[in-house]
């Protein structure tokens, strides 16, 4: 039973989630939403225009002295009730995700709902856990204590291609730490960021605290991120638009987290497992069809493998199954959209002047021809410098490069912008150490690409942005730490005062 449901009678009321209810948007612009494995229209909404941000945004200032206010006991319990509520949506959030977003529902059962899951259950836990420095006297005459007090409110803005994951990503540490939230997700994929935000409100959590308005980037996104009263902004998506969002933001100096754009590399050492190494890259490049900023997009390959290298993961993408999302023994769903379709097939068409591709290059033809599907695809014989290597292509393109000495593919992996995940592959551990440290990137796995847990941050560096997503390291963003400092001798006169006026008592 997938528990599916007829999303216009669901979200009849419109598309925006603020102060505990649903309601429609006043922008004078309809947003269709496409399944994109048929590209047929499922949903037709009025986007979110100023006017909604302003009024989610009030909704969420006037939650702010309530819940700010609430012990971290009280927020864990709702928290944990939260979890419950998701846990019990469960197969409708998976039912949803796909269909918004053309994810083999599989992937949305056993991957984005259970992860989104589990983040609930860790920041309710975790919610318990905000401690600065126990009381000292780091002074002879003072006790000092540090306090992390919630911002305020924050104002998120999350991407297309885990509509669920991130919002859960956004929402939950933010709320832990005793903020409050207006959420925009991307105006194509709205669903299950309001099926999230009814799911907190029936576990209890204020009338509020989280709202999602559903509109354009230029319109509701850049009204939220320059609000006045909106203290923190967290963004996720590209680094184009990342460089935007910042502009604004400096407008009102306020909290900035960016999790951006990223180029994967995925090193191959020739002492790996091949076997492995050829598995990891094929589940690494398709996950999410290859829209995932953390996807294996270039493999480094040390030339005693690479032959081998190319043939195995070659022929293992041709055994990948396109199809209907809902048939759970599909592998690979449609991309986003059309547009994105055309946009990943024009970097492949325009790589085949000065490459070649060893596999795919196409969409596929008969029944899939109406959606938004492309075959998995390997890339070899491209230079570093060229555009299918260093530019994110968010697609099921994997190219792959040969290296001779260490030296040469650690530098070639860190020559890109950006700097958000990687992998290396070797039996060696002085290598896979070594690989570790020098890669410059926010995540390096070794012996394995894409694994992600509630309890270890997700973030980047270089043009991949700043800041950390998950983990206990995400109330860094979302809390502000002050010092409180109590004097312990009750003297009216103290000693420096005479650096100020009179002499030494």
């Amino acid at each position: 039973m997938d528990h599916r449901f007829d999303v216009t009678e669901r979200f009849a009321e419109g598309a925006q989630f603020i102060a505990g209810s649903l309601r429609a948007g006043s922008s004078g612009r309809t947003q269709d939403v496409v399944d994109p494995a048929t590209g047929e229209t499922v949903y037709s909404y009025e986007l979110a225009g100023t006017a909604e941000v302003d009024a989610a945004v009030d909704a969420a200032r006037q939650a702010f002295p309530e819940w700010g206010g609430a012990t971290p006991g009280e927020r864990s319990d709702t928290l944990h009730r939260f979890a419950a509520a998701l846990t019990e949506d469960a197969a409708e959030l998976a039912y949803a995700e796909s269909l918004n977003c053309g994810k083999p529902i599989k992937l949305s059962n056993e991957f984005d709902v259970p992860g989104s899951i589990d983040n609930a259950a860790f920041f309710a836990g975790a919610a318990r856990h905000l401690e600065g420095k126990a009381a000292g006297e780091y002074s002879a005459d003072h006790t000092s204590v540090i306090r992390r007090e919630p911002i305020g409110v924050v104002g998120s803005i999350a991407p297309w291609n885990y509509p669920l994951q991130m919002a859960a990503w956004k929402v939950l540490p933010a709320i832990a730490a005793g903020n409050t939230i207006v959420l925009k997700p991307a105006e194509i994929t709205p669903f299950t960021s309001l099926l999230f935000a009814q799911a907190a409100q029936r576990a209890g959590l204020p009338d509020g605290v989280l709202n999602i308005v559903s509109g354009a980037g230029r319109d509701a996104g850049e009204r939220l991120v320059g609000h006045p009263a909106v203290a923190m902004t967290s963004f996720t998506g590209s680094t184009a638009v990342g460089k935007r969002v910042a502009e604004i933001a400096t407008g009102t100096v306020k909290r900035l987290h960016l999790e951006l754009g990223g180029k994967a590399p995925f090193v191959v050492f020739d002492d790996a497992d091949l076997e492995a190494a050829v598995h990891g890259a094929v589940a690494g490049a398709l996950i999410n069809t290859g829209q995932d900023c953390t996807a294996a997009t270039r493999a480094y390959v040390q030339r005693p493998l690479y032959d081998a290298f190319v043939s195995g993961v070659a022929d293992l993408m041709a055994t990948v199954r396109l199809g209907d999302p809902f048939d759970p023994s599909t592998d690979l769903g449609p991309l986003i959209s059309h547009t994105q379709r055309d946009r990943v097939a024009g970097f492949v068409d325009r790589a085949r002047g000065y490459a070649t591709v060893v596999t795919g290059g196409e969409a596929p033809g008969g029944e899939l021809a109406k959606g938004a599907y492309y075959r998995p695809t390997l890339i070899a014989g491209a230079a570093q410098d060229s555009e299918i290597v260093q530019s994110e292509i968010f697609g099921p393109v994997l190219v792959v490069l040969p290296f001779d000495s260490d030296d040469e593919g650690i530098a070639l992996a860190n020559d890109t912008p950006y700097g958000l995940a990687a992998s290396a592959w070797s039996r060696d551990v002085y290598r896979t150490g070594r690989a570790t440290r020098e890669i410059n990137a926010g995540c390096v796995w070794v012996n394995d690409h894409i694994p992600i847990l509630s309890e270890m941050p997700h973030g980047g560096a270089k043009a991949s942005g700043y800041g950390k997503d998950m983990s206990a390291y995400s109330f860094e963003e979302y809390t502000q730490v002050k010092h409180v400092m109590y004097d312990n001798t009750a003297v009216a006169r103290k000693d420096w005062h005479r650096t100020v006026f009179g002499d030494r008592p």
